[in-house]
């Protein structure tokens, strides 16, 4: 999928997040998304299916104070590495997410963080 469209989606997707639209950001992922949470860690856990993602995103959609800063973002193929930063209110978190697209969608999002 061309580069452009990838950088678009993620712009899309991101705004979803801010904007606290749960609905939003999961139209743009594909049914059978596969999630590697931050928590519990280490390691975090791997969360597959749209409904497993719904559940797992929700506390952090209901958190009305939480942004996400996104300080970089690269586009190569069908992949997308981006560098945020995430508030909350009391405190915040510095990670990454590694994002694979498959025909427009979202097929994977490995996010990480610095702890």
């Amino acid at each position: 999928m061309d580069e452009l469209v990838q950088h678009q989606g993620i712009g899309v997707f991101n705004a979803a997040w801010n904007a606290h639209d749960l609905d939003a950001a999961l139209a743009l992922c594909h049914r059978d998304i596969v999630f590697e949470t931050t928590d519990p860690a280490p390691d975090g856990r791997r969360v597959v299916g749209s409904d497993a993602v719904r559940a797992a995103w929700e506390p952090i959609f209901a958190n009305m104070e939480g942004r996400f800063d996104f300080e970089e973002i690269i586009v190569a193929g069908d992949r997308v590495i981006q560098r945020w930063r995430y508030d909350w209110g009391a405190g915040h978190v510095r990670g990454v997410d590694l994002i694979r697209f498959e025909a427009g969608l979202i097929v994977e999002k490995l996010s990480y963080v610095k702890g």
